[in-house]
């Protein structure tokens, strides 16, 4: 009685060890999916257990630097915000004679980014028209407030590809709107 109430207990810690190390080793394939291919420069397969969470704790530590910078960049950028609301020249100090227009070109679409502010009024569809005339459809547009300016972005493709859209008339088209 004694020997068999042995035997399964070394069965019962050998199986727990067993799932013990099958839930690591999933554990540590799961943090390693998490890690972008283009982080490491070889396959992540060729790559032993120990490299993988050496390559997984090196790009947490990178990211963590990431997001301490981008948290000084958006205080400092605060910071500047209200210093030149508080003199009243938030517009000179960045340089932007409002309204602009930035248009981009990626082959198949094209984004387009408004920057008017509160009180320069244009209406939407007459933006979304220009580029539906020009030969773009519209596929998501969106727009959001930041102080006293209004952010409009507009993403397009192209309807026929052979055709394409010639971005330098959609460009003095929406200047004409605007101004």
């Amino acid at each position: 009685m004694k020997k068999s109430h042995c035997e399964t207990s070394k069965l019962d810690r050998k199986t727990v060890e067993r799932n013990r190390r099958v839930h690591m080793k999933d554990l540590c394939f799961k943090l390693a999916s998490l890690v972008p291919h283009h982080f490491s420069k070889p396959s992540k397969d060729m790559l032993s257990q120990q490299d993988q969470l050496e390559l997984a704790a090196c790009y947490i530590k990178q990211m963590r630097e990431r997001v301490e910078k981008l948290k000084r960049v958006k205080e400092q950028a605060i910071t500047t915000t209200r210093t030149s609301r508080s003199t009243g020249m938030a517009s000179k100090m960045i340089g932007l004679r409002l309204p602009v227009v930035e248009l981009r070109d990626f082959g198949s679409s094209i984004e387009v980014v408004l920057v008017s502010g509160l009180n320069k009024s244009f209406m939407f569809y007459e933006v979304i028209t220009v580029l539906s005339e020009e030969g773009a459809e519209v596929v998501s547009a969106s727009y959001s407030t930041v102080g006293d300016k209004v952010f409009h972005t507009i993403h397009a493709q192209v309807r026929i590809r052979r055709v394409g859209v010639e971005t330098s008339r959609v460009w003095e088209r929406l200047q004409e709107l605007i101004s």
